[in-house]
């Protein structure tokens, strides 16, 4: 992760990066990548890769679906719902501009599966996961 790639994901969408802060600097982040369905299923079918999703992901267009890419707490402010805070302001934000139908994910830990299917719950989409741990 670098400029670069953040200035990027703020273009594709402002809410695409998020951050909390607890006065002494950030303790969580959640990157999120609003892409169209075509990409999604492309990647869930293992013919992208997570940088070609990144990378192929069109400006300005409108999105349908998004990629919940990661989200990383920092061990003391774990169990405390930072990351799902940050992740459902940030879809509910992108949600205002964009239709989304659906939630994907490849996630890496129990942890982050159990998270990405609570997300989705809470805010009524449907979950489609790349299974395997890569």
């Amino acid at each position: 992760m670098n400029e670069e790639v953040i200035e990027r994901l703020q273009k594709i969408h402002p809410s695409s990066v998020s951050e909390y802060d607890d006065g002494k600097g950030p303790v969580a982040w959640v990157l999120f990548i609003p892409t169209t369905l075509d990409l999604m299923n492309l990647f869930l079918e293992k013919k992208i890769s997570e940088k070609e999703l990144f990378d192929l992901t069109p400006l300005n267009a409108k999105y349908e679906t998004v990629y919940l890419c990661s989200a990383m707490v920092l061990e003391e402010y774990r169990r405390k719902g930072i990351a799902k805070k940050l992740s459902l302001a940030a879809i509910e934000n992108i949600q205002k501009e964009h239709p989304l139908k659906a939630l994907f994910v490849w996630a890496f830990s129990k942890e982050g599966d159990l998270g990405a299917e609570a997300l989705a719950k809470q805010v009524g989409l449907p979950l489609y996961k790349r299974n395997e741990m890569e």
